[in-house]
């Protein structure tokens, strides 16, 4: 995959974060940066299609432009939409009495994020609206430098979330100074900097 096409899927799955359910998003990042682009694609089209995910025409497009066979039929299944749908969950700084403490999982990850390209580690507690895929959990959101890989970092810091601590509570990985998608924009604004470079 070259690197312009590595940089639109990387756009793709920033942009269908909260959109997706977390477990198959977190598939097809890791997919990806494993260099299973046959595999990621397959997943992410027929996941989108199953879970009646709409994309945008803009999207539509940028997600053909990285497929090996732009004419792939299961592209064609995917619902598109007139504009990105508002943000399902709502975020907050602190979670409520009976959240999962997340201290071991804050070291776990501030501890790694550094080989990551990581700057800063913050955390969110997510609450799911209406029509949201996922429950409510812990969001943690690594801000990067420019040039980091955020499919391999998402892939490695998840990775080491489960092995250490068997836990799957959503990881963004964002580039400082970059415009964010609006659920990776949401998330950032209302977490709470556990841990600065």
């Amino acid at each position: 995959m070259d690197v312009k096409t590595y940089a639109a899927v990387t756009d793709v799955c920033a942009r269908l974060a909260g959109r997706l359910s977390d477990d198959i998003l977190g598939v097809v990042r890791e997919q990806y940066a494993a260099g299973e682009s046959d595999l990621a694609e397959s997943t992410l089209l027929l996941n989108l299609a199953a879970e009646g995910v709409g994309i945008t025409h803009e999207e539509h497009d940028l997600i053909r432009s990285t497929l090996d066979d732009p004419a792939d039929p299961d592209l064609d299944d995917v619902p598109v939409i007139d504009a990105v749908p508002p943000v399902q969950y709502r975020f907050s700084p602190t979670g409520p009495a009976d959240a999962p403490d997340p201290s071991r999982a804050d070291i776990v990850l501030s501890t790694d994020a550094p080989r990551h390209g990581g700057h800063r580690l913050r955390r969110a507690w997510r609450e799911p609206l209406a029509g949201a895929q996922d429950a409510a959990t812990w969001a943690y959101v690594l801000q990067v430098a420019e040039g980091t890989d955020e499919l391999s970092a998402y892939a490695g810091l998840s990775s080491r979330l489960w092995v250490a601590l068997q836990e799957k509570w959503p990881l963004e990985v964002v580039v400082e100074g970059r415009q964010l998608p609006p659920y990776q924009a949401a998330a950032l604004t209302a977490a709470h900097q556990i841990w600065p470079a």
